[in-house]
Formats: C-alpha cells, structure tokens, sequence
C-alpha cells in the first residue's frame, strides 16, 4: 500500500483561501482509494520555531542536562515530523504563497527535517547526496499575482524554495505541480482561473491513485 502525506499549510477557511481549496478538492478525489493517506496540518501541530532552544537541546542531550519544557515540545516535534517523513511514499504539500514566500509554519517543518544525514549527506567528495531519492513529492500552491513569466519567476520563492528543497536537497522525484497563479491580478477572470486549476488538482490526484510505488 502507498503511504501518502498530506502537508496541509493554510489555516484559512476554503471560501477565502484558493491553497485551502485545493487541499479539500484533492481530499476528496482521494476519498475511496487504497492510498493509505495522513495529514499533517502545520496550523493545528505544536511546532515551536527552530531556533537556540532546539540547538540547546541537542547539547543538553550529549551531556545528559534536564531539557526545558519548551526543549522537550521542540524536540518532539521534530521527530514527529521526521518520522511523518519518513513513513511517507509520496508527499503532498498544499500551500500559498505569502510575501513572495512559504508560511512561517511550513518553513518550521521543514526545518524539522531538513537535517543531515536523515535527508541528505555530503560524499567524501564533498558532493551534496539527497538521501529520499525513493520518495515523491506534489505540490499544490496558490499564488495571487503572476509569477510564471520570465520577468516575475525569480520573485517566487515558495514553489522555487520548495523544489529545491525537496527535489535538489533531499532527492525526491516532483511528480506533479499544480499552480493555480493571478486570480488576484485578474479578478475579472478569477472564477474561470480557480475552476480550471481545481480541475487540475483533481488530475493530480487522480494520478496519485494509480501510482504504484515499488518498495
């Protein structure tokens, strides 16, 4: 059975957020298949900032020091979400971007898992080696504005940052992209923008369902 992870990073309501949309038109397609699907909403998790506390931690760990309160939440998240990871044959990140970039939340997963020698090792070579070459990535994102001309891409650094990390970083093969862009900037054609992308959300995970991953 394929594990699937659902990496939900939107806290908005769906009547008001395009990403929020897409989470729950790629749900539903899903309802009813042999997918073993997970959720892992960013929002409703305990995900305290990385930061000196979680660095502290680790140390404390070494030298068999009592953690704080706020060390132990940050070290169990971490592992949470490392372990949401690692069960995962394909992960599916539904997100926005905001100010040109991820949500804060999302960013803190990933710094949970964005570890050496759990997602990626250096060679003796020095040469940067993503360690999740098995494991496949979709994202789902929604951005307001135009981002996919030549002029406005290198703005972008939501799907831009998320391919690079997962696909450049940690190795896994992107499968899928779904990016529904200028429902904002064309507002007069915002209904027929959002219509045609939840339609190719709907693909996805139509495509999702026949995927055979072999372990």
């Amino acid at each position: 059975m394929t594990n699937v992870l659902v990496v939900k990073a939107n806290n908005r309501p769906a009547d008001q957020a395009v990403s929020s949309k897409m989470y729950e038109t790629f749900m539903e397609e899903l309802k009813g298949s042999d997918l073993n699907i997970s959720v892992y909403d960013v929002y409703e998790e305990d995900t305290p900032y990385f930061g000196q506390d979680l660095l502290e931690a680790f140390g404390k760990l070494q030298s068999g020091e009592e953690l704080s309160d706020l060390q132990k939440r940050t070290l169990a998240a971490k592992q949470k979400a490392m372990d949401a990871i690692s069960a995962a044959d394909v992960v599916v990140f539904a997100f926005p971007l905001w100010n040109l970039t991820i949500p804060a939340k999302l960013h803190t997963f990933i710094d949970y898992v964005f570890a050496a020698g759990f997602a990626f090792k250096y060679n003796e070579n020095g040469n940067l080696v993503g360690l999740m070459p098995e494991k496949k990535a979709i994202f789902l994102n929604a951005r307001g504005g135009v981002y996919s001309t030549p002029e406005a891409a290198p703005m972008d650094m939501g799907v831009n940052y998320m391919r690079n990390v997962f696909g450049g970083m940690f190795g896994m093969q992107i499968i899928d992209e779904v990016i529904i862009e200028g429902h904002n900037a064309m507002s007069d054609k915002a209904q027929e923008i959002i219509a045609n992308g939840l339609e190719e959300v709907k693909a996805a995970a139509k495509g999702l369902k026949e995927l055979t991953v072999i372990a």
